[in-house]
């Protein structure tokens, strides 16, 4: 596995380094790891589109047929008066 040293860490930022990583029960060390694995899947989680993302959420729920795209069609807004 990869080391890097950072340099010059504000004491604020050090600071809450350390009480994360006491929340969590492990060191500052996994805590930083940690921290930039999930801030680089979260970009990469991004990168893929919101149509997809939906289509792979929802595509074991036993839908077969395409559904119709409804253009042209007027956009009705909901009425949540009483």
């Amino acid at each position: 596995m990869a080391q890097m040293i950072i340099r010059n860490l504000d004491q604020d930022v050090k600071a809450s380094l350390q009480n994360q990583a006491a929340l969590h029960g492990w060191s500052m060390e996994n805590e930083a790891r940690e921290i930039l694995r999930s801030a680089l899947m979260k970009k990469e989680r991004q990168e893929t589109g919101l149509g997809s993302r939906i289509a792979v959420r929802f595509a074991d729920i036993g839908l077969d047929e395409d559904l119709p795209e409804m253009r042209g069609q007027t956009v009705i807004p909901m009425d949540f008066t009483e």
